[in-house]
């Protein structure tokens, strides 16, 4: 029964993969759903791609080793999003860009950032595709008895063809169903389920230590990591700005995102209850990462415990196809025409010239991308490794001089650059000379300090250098505030279904960048 309504869920998410060409015409539907979510569809979509494996299956574990402190992991994602959604969700929404770095570019006026930026994002994105790939393989390993590579390269595949087909449509509709059993599964099923088997909350105060119900008993350094490398890491990832793009109004995205980290907040809660009462109903489990399939499939009855391994592989999956968008669209908007420009070609993404052969080529992007990311879940074996150096990097490099942009109006496209330089390197060569003295697993690759040196580095190099050098051109920072109101001008020959909104930015001496924008539907 278990394994029946895991495979029906899997149909069901191919499905969602034909509703969504149906509502596929041009990039912009493709990119970011058409910029047309409401509340509804933004507050669940946004929920479904931050709330993956770590949060689902890795929550309950933290709660089983740590208790009621096992929760400040997804507490952490929760505030992050919370963050973003009331302090600049609303001005992000405005832009109308595609990525990360389209918005650095449109803030600073210089290339070297934002091509900077793209490279690192675009390792981000993919190697986050290709954990969540290999995490959601192991549900099917448990449930079906399949090899390693079998199950990344079927679930892989499922991702694969809904993501490709549809675009963000297709992930959004798929994300509600994911949304919609993760919140069963975990807190009408799993958390009532767990708690009566361990006896209510007086045989668990009983049965366990009273570091289990202490809020740092995991540890305050470890706490403080957790909101360093995830709060930040959610305020600037292009997986999460991506969804921002999506939302109908700058309201919606303030408010519906902001309902969206509370709901993670709760996951949070949840989740680290269900582990606790694991630990006194289960007993000794050795891999604490088994907990929330021990659960399932000796606490829960048969047929509900399927839901429960279902919400684990949609939370997975939603983050794994929201990384994969997000991949596609860096590598084709950003990463491509830099590469090119390499060898004295130029490359121009136009998303209106032919709105049926743009949708194409990002098909395209997305299915190259998906192979990838599906044969480096296989092929890598240290997959988190290399997901946690991306991270460091991603936060270390590249937080402040988003960040930056946003909230110091001083700042300059060259303190971005070095920031981003200074960053990278400081966080690298802390984490290379720690590799070489590490003692213990938590060194090295792991350990807290590259991220937090990468990020004082960072921060005094931006601040410094954005002192010294000129300040951006009053031409880039007027088009900037324009962009940042929510205002352009309107093609007004263009096709309303696939009206185009653009802004040309200064970018340097005799210089200029144009970025366009499909799928507006009104001007401002």
């Amino acid at each position: 029964m278990n394994i029946a309504i895991v495979i029906l869920y899997l149909v069901a998410m191919l499905a969602f993969g034909f509703w969504g060409r149906r509502r596929t015409r041009t990039s912009s539907d493709f990119l970011v759903a058409g910029r047309r979510l409401g509340p509804f569809l933004y507050t669940g979509t946004m929920a479904a791609v931050v709330l993956g494996g770590a949060s689902t299956v890795g929550g309950v574990g933290l709660g089983y080793k740590y208790g009621i402190s096992g929760m400040w992991l997804v507490v952490a994602i929760g505030t992050g999003v919370i963050l973003l959604s009331l302090l600049f969700a609303p001005a992000i929404q405005r832009l109308r860009v595609y990525t990360v770095s389209q918005m650095l570019e449109l803030r600073y006026g210089s290339r070297i950032a934002t091509q900077t930026s793209s490279i690192v994002m675009l390792a981000y994105t993919v190697m986050l595709c290709a954990t969540s790939t290999s995490a959601y393989a192991t549900i099917f390993v448990v449930l079906f008895g399949w090899d390693r590579w079998l199950a990344i390269a079927v679930g892989g595949v499922v991702v694969l063809i809904y993501s490709t087909i549809g675009g963000m449509w297709s992930i959004t509709l798929a994300d509600q169903v994911q949304f919609v059993i993760k919140t069963i599964g975990v807190f009408f099923l799993m958390l009532p389920f767990a708690l009566n088997a361990a006896g209510g909350f007086s045989d668990m105060s009983a049965r366990l230590e009273a570091s289990f119900f202490a809020w740092d008993g995991a540890g305050v350094q470890w706490i403080i990591t957790q909101f360093v490398v995830y709060t930040f890491g959610l305020l600037i990832g292009q997986d999460i700005w991506q969804r921002v793009f999506t939302a109908r109004t700058p309201g919606v995205a303030r408010w519906g995102g902001t309902t969206a980290g509370i709901y993670c907040v709760l996951y949070g809660v949840a989740g680290a209850l269900i582990g606790m009462a694991a630990k006194v109903a289960l007993g000794e489990i050795k891999v604490r990462d088994d907990v929330y399939a021990e659960v399932a499939q000796n606490i829960l009855p048969i047929g509900i415990g399927g839901i429960v391994l279902a919400a684990a592989v949609a939370a997975m999956m939603s983050t794994a196809s929201g990384a994969l968008i997000a991949a596609a669209t860096v590598a084709r908007t950003d990463v491509v025409p830099f590469v090119a420009s390499w060898f004295g070609k130029r490359v121009d993404v136009d998303t209106t010239a032919d709105p049926e052969h743009d949708v194409r080529g990002n098909r395209a992007w997305v299915l190259i991308l998906g192979v990838v990311a599906i044969v480096l879940a296989i092929v890598v074996t240290e997959v988190v490794a290399a997901l946690t150096i991306a991270y460091d990097i991603l936060v270390g490099g590249l937080l402040v001089a988003i960040l930056g942009g946003l909230v110091f109006r001083r700042g300059t496209g060259t303190g971005a650059a070095v920031s981003m330089v200074v960053g990278t390197a400081v966080t690298l060569g802390t984490m290379i000379v720690l590799e070489i003295n590490a003692a213990a697993p938590l060194d090295g690759v792991y350990a807290n300090e590259p991220i937090y040196y990468g990020l004082i580095a960072s921060a005094l190099s931006y601040v410094v250098v954005s002192l010294v050098t000129p300040r951006t051109p009053d031409a880039i920072l007027a088009t900037w505030d324009e962009r940042r109101a929510g205002r352009g001008y309107f093609d007004a020959e263009a096709d309303p279904r696939t009206a185009t909104l653009r802004t040309t930015v200064p970018a340097g001496a005799g210089a200029s960048v144009t970025t366009a924008v499909d799928g507006e539907h009104r001007a401002r």
